[in-house]
């Protein structure tokens, strides 16, 4: 199976069935254990009913009990191998499934790592849970087709071969049975194929909203928009309900007919078997072995329709997975080498300048407007913005990534140890993390957790509240220690005391090294070594906050929250 820290290697996306190849190919030992083990395990089931005629007419008819128990202990024997036999099929046949899922896991993850801050604008969220909750499982759960699909596939042939040496009629039968079962499943597996894939994107529909409720459910009770959001959601939920009942149809009658038909087979083939035993055409051990091989194909006959089932699902979650994995990440063409030291970040679009080792603050009356300055800054999407003269799209995106560090206030937080979770990539010491736990102002949180550092914090933060979580971002933030820091609405959940220890304890942990932080919080402002003034995303005034207060009537307002008076 693979290590946690094996490279997946570099997946098919040309297709569904490609992609299912793919995984098959990344682990052609097992897969060929799988399908010998399983092939041997169910022709040794067809061979329990030959010895079973052997016994009956060697020994048992003519009443020879030494020649009886001789092929009884065989059958024994021969048993106990195949029980074995079919413990190392299962094993093999699960580390085969569960290969494919833990790889396709690692490939899903590492492909949207290298998306970045491209995958929103490419996918929903509730896209890529659909595919890590429910397709991984799929696609692994296709891969059992290499293990008892081929066992099926040996066995129904062997079996074939072992009736035709007792009756061409019965052989005839087994062999046309099939094609009988293929054509009425077929069109019926291809139906489900088409419904699963209808079922898949309500199904990530429908996983965005919630995903949108749980973000969004205090702001939308504050504005009276959750009936409106509920009315949205329920009409959403009613419509993959209806798709789902479609796909439950169509997969029952699938279902059904992998245990009738088989069942039907096995009758009709007995009846014939029977009739030829009456007119004296077959021994009563042939009649033995004929029901002993026609019940040992019930389990591959009936698996060629699960199969089908399997991997018509199997094939529709693959191709979730490859569409996700086509997407291209952000182009970087970057070749020009970045300023050696600190160096001046300018937003033509907007006309900021960030002078190095300082710290600037924006204040906008949209913050979108704010955060759209920070965005082209820190190259999260198009941007003509420069670094030291040098368009910041023309240095490679690693060596940005490297040194600029955009801090958004609704970043996600993993579940982990808080440890874990401020120090990311990193492996602080003791020292740095106690400074950056006091610039963020969240000792109190460390103090009020019940292992503190080592404490479990949920996903996304959920076990603690809206402050806290702003300040553990920041602390993370400031702890990754970046030559370039722009920091979104970094206090807007914080108390004004708070709020105010936090600004004067920021200042001082990026004394000298280049900070960006937008907010309108006068708290926050007058700590600013300058403050840019935007108005409709323009610069429209800068300079320190006091002198902005005595001759910017559009400043003073937005920063006395006086709306009515804010320039636009």
């Amino acid at each position: 199976m693979i290590d946690a820290y094996e490279e997946p290697g570099t997946p098919d996306t040309r297709g569904g069935w490609c992609y299912l190849w793919w995984l098959v190919l990344r682990q052609p030992g097992r897969s060929a254990a799988g399908a010998l083990l399983g092939s041997v395990w169910m022709v040794l089931l067809a061979a329990q009913p030959y010895l079973m005629a052997r016994a009956v007419d060697d020994g048992l008819v003519p009443g020879r009990l030494g020649v009886l128990a001789g092929w009884s202990v065989v059958m024994f024997v021969l048993g106990s191998v195949n029980a074995w036999l079919s413990i190392m099929r299962h094993r093999t046949m699960t580390r085969v499934r569960m290969d494919a899922y833990f790889r396709t896991v690692k490939v899903v993850v590492g492909h949207v790592v290298r998306l970045g801050a491209a995958l929103p604008r490419r996918s929903g969220a509730g896209e890529v849970v659909t595919i890590g909750v429910a397709d991984v499982h799929t696609v692994a759960q296709a891969l059992t087709v290499v293990g008892p699909g081929v066992g099926s596939a040996v066995v129904y042939v062997v079996v074939a071969g072992l009736l035709l040496a007792v009756s061409v009629p019965l052989a005839a039968v087994v062999v046309l049975g099939l094609p009988v079962i293929a054509l009425v499943t077929g069109p019926l597996t291809l139906r489900l194929q088409s419904a699963e894939s209808g079922y898949r994107e309500r199904q990530g529909v429908l996983a965005a909203r919630i995903g949108d409720l749980a973000g969004g459910l205090r702001v939308l009770n504050g504005l009276g928009g959750k009936g409106l959001f509920a009315d949205a959601f329920r009409t959403d939920s009613q419509r993959l309900r209806a798709q789902g009942y479609r796909v439950g149809a169509v997969a029952s009658w699938v279902q059904a007919l992998g245990v009738g038909l088989p069942t039907l087979f096995l009758a009709v083939v007995t009846w014939l078997a029977a009739r030829l035993a009456a007119q004296g055409s077959l021994t009563i051990g042939e009649l033995v072995s004929v029901y002993g091989y026609v019940a040992v194909l019930i389990g591959p006959v009936a698996f060629f329709v699960q199969m089908a089932y399997d991997m018509n699902r199997g094939v529709v979650a693959a191709r979730r997975v490859v569409r996700l994995l086509r997407l291209e990440p952000e182009p970087d063409e970057g070749t020009l080498a970045a300023p050696e030291g600190p160096a001046e970040l300018h937003d033509p679009a907007s006309g900021v300048r960030v002078v190095p080792g300082r710290l600037t603050a924006l204040a906008a009356a949209r913050p979108a407007d704010a955060a759209a300055v920070v965005d082209r800054l820190g190259r999260f999407g198009p941007t003509d913005a420069t670094w030291g003269g040098v368009r910041l799209d023309a240095v490679p995106l690693a060596e940005v990534r490297e040194r600029v560090l955009v801090a958004d206030n609704e970043a996600d937080l993993f579940a982990g140890p808080l440890r874990e979770v401020v120090a990311a990539e990193h492996t602080p010491d003791a020292t740095a993390l106690g400074r950056a736990l006091y610039a963020a102002a969240a000792e109190d949180v460390v103090r009020g957790l019940p292992d503190g550092l080592d404490s479990a914090v949920a996903g996304q933060g959920r076990s603690l509240s809206g402050g806290q979580r702003q300040r553990i971002r920041l602390t993370r933030a400031l702890l990754a220690d970046p030559e370039v820091l722009l920091a979104v609405e970094p206090t807007s959940a914080l108390d004004a005391h708070t709020e105010a220890t936090v600004a004067g304890r920021l200042r001082q942990a990026r004394e000298g090294r280049t900070t960006v932080v937008t907010s309108t919080s006068p708290l926050v402002l007058d700590h600013a070594d300058t403050v840019v003034f935007l108005v409709d995303g323009k610069v429209a005034a800068t300079g320190p906050h006091q002198r902005l207060l005595a001759t910017e009537p559009g400043y003073r307002s937005l920063v006395a929250r006086d709306t009515e008076g804010i320039v636009r």
